[in-house]
């Protein structure tokens, strides 16, 4: 299966987390939550990702082979790699998290081969494609 998704891919990633600090029983305690950031993030990529969800998830291991496409300008060329932040690991997480809450597959520990690239691109989004291994 592969689609395209033509949006500006998010820059916020799995650590944009707001620290929450109080006390408990006298003593200090925090609790890391989703930035309002993140969750608007996380949920423009599942409405993005949904209409592609499968009708039966991926049993066994998978490829997973994303090109990120940040919108170019007149600093870069269309097809020119990006190499600043975000990280491709960083940006992967979240697409993960939303494809297995839309059941692409059971966990994302079937995700045994991971292709990701990003580049400077005159058309912004995001390419999936997930073969069956």
């Amino acid at each position: 299966m592969q689609f395209f998704l033509p949006m500006r891919p998010p820059t916020v990633t799995h650590h944009d987390k707001d620290l929450h600090a109080f006390m408990r029983g006298g003593k200090p305690c925090a609790v890391l939550h989703d930035s309002p950031e993140l969750k608007d993030a996380r949920a423009k990529l599942h409405a993005a990702l949904a209409p592609y969800a499968p009708d039966k998830p991926f049993g066994g291991p998978v490829r997973l082979l994303v090109k990120w496409c940040f919108p170019s300008d007149d600093r870069h060329a269309d097809g020119e790699w990006k190499t600043t932040k975000p990280d491709t690991d960083n940006l992967d997480k979240a697409l993960k998290d939303e494809m297995t809450r839309l059941h692409f597959w059971r966990d994302d520990a079937q995700v045994c081969s991971e292709i990701s690239e990003k580049f400077w691109a005159d058309v912004p989004g995001i390419f999936v494609k997930v073969v069956a291994l």
